[in-house]
């Protein structure tokens, strides 16, 4: 049941707080896949596509423990079993070794209706087989909702590892979207900030502190090539892309007080968007390629506002709570997640607002939550917090129906941030 407060002062009728779950997701069963010879395989593919789907807040997945039978191919697929179990589709596959490859065959059925919603087949080595199972839940989870599956995409991390007072070492990680598979990007004694993925997923950009000062820079992931963009004085921070690529946002205080501007990469052209007493920072393009979103106290408390790159007006965004900052849209502009805190708390939370009603919608359970990242089908979400005194990742459903914590590297893991859809 949804739980809803209204009345707030400085909102518009249509601004609402709503603070509890939803309805309950889909049931779905995803077999383990029949394994036709070989030696064992060192992951579970089902058990894979299984927490894709959970993850997703649009389907709960049956045990495996609780399954009546586990066919491997649709015709020894009993519907009877799966309808006692209560699930509406049942997903079977089978995996053939093949010349050093892997084949994979798989089918998704409609429970009720006993028919055949999707089926497809995937091959690749034993070391792609996480990619070949989000491949599946990718292909599975559109044919079923209409929204593209951001299973396969991958995320962007930080971890501070601290061995002595003076001595902590910080590094740049990619994985797959759910921690696994985590790679070093860069590894420095300096502190590492605000890592960002470009459109085309082939670069990134960060702040390094490695001339004991913040710069920014833009990193080829493939290459590992490295280029410094700023070298302002004062603080160069917050850098954020545009949806073509070709520019960065981003913040600078070289005038005196920290700004918005807008670079130019091929040129290295430099626009200043904002100019206010206020502190402007955190920007984020729109779809659109020319509006930004930002933080800025300039109301006497961090709300988030819109202005176009070209400069001129600001016009506010949140009105609920006394705290809403860091800006992210999901792709199809209509969600708007950021950290925000209830007036008359003094927790930050992970929250949604939905663009067209104006409605707000509490994600989070933790209370020292930070720098929010959007899937871009705009499902789910993953933020840092911290858990028994440690800096952790966790995802969220962007319904609110799945929180869970994510695996990562020892240290305290920060600043995450998601990748576009890379196929």
């Amino acid at each position: 049941m949804l739980c809803c407060a209204a009345g707030f002062a400085a909102a518009d009728e249509k601004n609402i707080l709503v603070t509890s779950g939803s309805d309950r997701a889909t049931p779905i069963a995803v077999v383990p896949f029949g394994l036709q010879g070989g030696s064992v395989l060192p992951e579970d593919m089902a058990q894979i596509i299984s927490n894709d789907l959970l993850n997703s807040g649009y389907y709960s997945p049956i045990p495996k423990e609780n399954m009546i039978s586990q066919p491997s191919q649709a015709s020894e697929v009993i519907f009877r079993d799966w309808k006692a179990l209560g699930a509406q589709y049942v997903m079977v596959g089978s995996i053939s070794p093949a010349g050093g490859r892997l084949q994979v065959q798989y089918a998704l059925f409609n429970v009720a209706t006993e028919q055949q919603v999707l089926t497809g087949n995937v091959s690749g080595t034993t070391d792609q087989l996480r990619d070949m199972a989000h491949y599946i839940s990718d292909q599975s989870f559109e044919k079923l909702t209409g929204i593209k599956g951001a299973f396969s995409t991958r995320m962007l991390y930080v971890t501070a590892e601290r061995f002595a007072a003076n001595n902590t070492r910080y590094t740049l990680q990619r994985s797959d979207y759910d921690g696994a598979r985590a790679v070093t990007l860069l590894q420095s004694r300096e502190p590492i900030l605000s890592p960002r993925f470009a459109p085309d997923g082939k670069r990134i950009a960060y702040v390094s502190f490695e001339q004991k000062r913040p710069r920014i820079f833009v990193q080829h992931i493939d290459t590992g090539r490295r280029e410094q963009i700023t070298n302002f004085e004062g603080l160069n921070g917050a850098p954020a892309w545009s949806p073509d690529g070709s520019k960065l946002a981003m913040v600078l205080s070289k005038d005196g007080n920290p700004e918005i501007y807008v670079m130019n990469l091929a040129s290295r052209q430099l626009s200043r968007v904002t100019n206010d007493s206020s502190i402007d920072t955190e920007p984020f393009f729109g779809k659109d390629g020319s509006t930004l979103y930002f933080t800025s106290d300039r109301g006497g408390k961090p709300q988030i506002y819109k202005t176009s790159i070209n400069g001129g007006g600001a016009e506010r965004v949140t009105f609920i709570g006394n705290y809403n900052a860091n800006p992210k849209l999901s792709a199809d502009e209509k969600t708007l997640v950021m950290i925000h805190r209830q007036d008359g708390f003094t927790n930050f939370k992970v929250a949604a607002q939905d663009l067209q009603r104006g409605s707000v919608k509490i994600l989070t359970d933790s209370n020292l939550d930070e720098s929010p990242t959007v899937a871009p089908n705009g499902t789910m979400v993953i933020y840092a917090t911290r858990q028994q005194g440690r800096g952790v990742l966790m995802l969220v459903s962007i319904n609110g129906r799945v929180r869970l914590p994510l695996p990562t590297a020892q240290g305290e893991v920060r600043e995450p941030s998601w990748s576009p859809y890379l196929n």
